[in-house]
């Protein structure tokens, strides 16, 4: 996810807005803790060895964006260009003028090296990766593979949290089908999560012509009114759309919410009012690296009664998460 995007769009200062109603009750599980990009403070995202690492550090899901190559197979990506997290530059020209990931196939993908962005480094200590390419962009499979090889030595479910990148329903079939294949269903560990609302209704709509509903997750921007009624606020083609809570549980499962702005605070309040509509509540991006901070921070969301969590630090996340449910 990408939160620069969406706050250059939420422009909105000042609301008015009409009520809304909801059923359902407060939402009771253990705080998930989401591995954003991987471990991704520690080591390059989106990478197998950045997974593992989460995995190891006690993820409950690794969390792949995804992008379609030029035939159209998934790769674990953020961005759509290739150039900020690898070595494209040293190895291949410019293709109309840009390195998107759509103008290049898998095979000439596979040739590149993740390369750390942040605080991420090149290698973690006592840390040795299991897979034979650690650093290299893997597809979608790969991740799946490696949830499932990380649950059968670890002895728990490692879920997966795939994000669709592009509003696009090739991407949407191809997630799906990808899916489907390796037996992810209703009961799966699972969300699938976008920006797009018209992505959400419209997987919401192809799992229910295939008689499955993995859960769905909506992310954008929490907004309150001035009348204290909460809104979801996303991005759709047209701009900023408001979404009432109850509209948004009609085709998805969940809300994935930025944390730390000043205009778009989630508060324990709007946290309440998902609830009320059924809704889970995920926030991203759990970004400090200073302990005594992060530490705070999730303390401060986790009293709120946040859902899950989207951190690049998967250690420190775990730990705030279950010394949040000792004292539950």
């Amino acid at each position: 996810m990408h939160a620069r995007t969406l706050l250059l769009a939420l422009t909105i200062t000042t609301l008015s807005l009409t009520a809304c109603g909801g059923g359902g009750s407060p939402i009771a599980e253990s705080p998930a803790v989401i591995a954003h990009r991987g471990a991704s403070g520690y080591l390059p995202e989106h990478t197998l060895g950045g997974y593992e690492l989460a995995v190891r550090m006690g993820a409950d899901y690794i969390e792949p964006d995804l992008q379609l190559t030029k035939e159209g197979a998934l790769v674990a990506m953020h961005d759509d260009t290739l150039e900020r997290t690898t070595n494209v530059a040293s190895l291949f020209a410019k293709r109309n003028g840009k390195y998107l990931v759509s103008d290049f196939t898998l095979a000439e993908i596979k040739t590149l090296t993740v390369q750390p962005t942040g605080t991420g480094k090149t290698s973690y200590p006592g840390f040795t990766p299991s897979a034979a390419t650690p650093w290299t962009v893997p597809t979608f499979q790969e991740v799946i593979d490696l949830a499932r090889r990380q649950s059968a030595l670890t002895g728990r479910t490692v879920g997966i949290y795939p994000e669709a990148k592009q509003a696009d329903p090739v991407m949407e079939d191809a997630i799906l089908k990808t899916l489907a294949a390796n037996g992810y269903n209703a009961q799966s560990k699972v969300f699938i999560q976008s920006f797009s609302d018209v992505t959400v209704r419209s997987l919401r709509a192809k799992q229910n012509a295939q008689n499955t509903r993995m859960p769905m997750i909506l992310l954008g921007a929490a907004v309150t009114g001035t009348d204290g009624v909460a809104r979801m606020g996303v991005i759709g083609g047209t701009g900023v759309t408001l979404l009432a809570l109850k509209d948004v549980a009609a085709f998805a499962d969940g809300i994935g919410v930025v944390i730390n702005t000043p205009t778009y605070n989630v508060t324990k309040d709007f946290i309440a009012q998902a609830h009320a509509a059924g809704l889970k509540v995920h926030g991203w991006t759990f970004a400090q690296a200073e302990p005594t901070a992060a530490a705070v921070e999730y303390k401060k969301y986790l009293d709120m009664g946040m859902d899950g969590m989207f951190s690049n630090y998967t250690d420190m996340a775990v730990s705030a998460r279950d010394a949040f449910v000792k004292t539950r």
